[in-house]
């Protein structure tokens, strides 16, 4: 557990080396994603963290908070509290970095392998930690992108990648599509020449890219159509029109 809890305080030091000189003004300016600016895009963080740090901590007061998002009494950004959603761009992020560390404290105390009650289906401590970092990396890029600072490619991309591969029948039950029983080979450049791989060597069904660009793919952040993954065979390239590792439709609003 200790290395995805390392690997989650990193990108949240990439992530600080974005925001760390921003204006209230570019707090408050848009973002590439439509409809949300910098300071929701942290709140959104902040808050999916706490609500972490809480299954971890109170698992009952957790599963109080997850009917009321599920009834729609409240949303994810409104679980904090109002106090917390007028805060100003820099004393949010300061904010989050402190209930960032709570929670990663909670993942190093609990076992990798333990089942842990989540806003889904019951998922294991490593995964849930795993995709914290995801959601780090990924709306860390959107404000990179944001304002055109060269994010950090690292091969802490492997962890994303992973989640993307094993999340490939979660991305057609998503959709409402039976997942296909054929495998598909994913092989990966990382940022440092290693090469990843997952399924097998023989399968017909392949995707190669750099992880990078995998990365982007997975987490909706680029059309397959407009990157460089390169697919072989059709239920590879459908894989990557829809893979998605997250529950939520494509981030439009308040909720993704």
């Amino acid at each position: 557990m200790d290395q995805i809890c390392d690997d989650i305080a990193a990108e949240t030091r990439a992530l600080s080396s974005v925001v760390e000189d921003l204006t209230e003004d570019q707090w408050r300016a848009p973002t590439v994603v439509e409809g949300w600016d910098s300071h929701e895009t942290i709140l959104h963080l902040a808050a999916t963290d706490w609500i972490c740090q809480l299954t971890l901590v109170n698992p009952q007061a957790f599963v109080d908070i997850r009917t009321q998002l599920s009834k729609g009494e409240t949303s994810v950004h409104k679980t904090v509290g109002p106090e917390v959603r007028a805060l100003q761009g820099r004393e949010l992020w300061e904010w989050f970095l402190r209930g960032r560390s709570e929670m990663v404290n909670a993942l190093r105390d609990t076992d990798p392998k333990a089942r842990i009650t989540w806003l889904g289906p019951d998922i294991g401590a490593r995964s849930l930690a795993t995709s914290r970092l995801l959601e780090t990396w990924t709306h860390s890029h959107d404000l990179a992108d944001s304002f055109a600072f060269q994010y950090p490619r690292t091969d802490r991309l492997r962890h994303i990648a992973h989640i993307g591969v094993v999340t490939r029948a979660f991305s057609y039950l998503n959709q409402g599509l039976t997942p296909p029983e054929q495998p598909v080979r994913v092989e990966l450049i990382s940022p440092t020449g290693e090469q990843w791989s997952w399924g097998p060597e023989n399968a017909p069904n392949k995707v190669n890219a750099t992880a990078y660009e995998f990365c982007k793919v997975i987490t909706r952040r680029i059309p397959v159509a407009d990157s460089a993954v390169e697919t072989q065979g059709a239920l590879a390239h459908k894989w990557m029109e829809i893979a998605q590792p997250w529950i939520e439709p494509p981030r439009i609003s308040d909720e993704a």
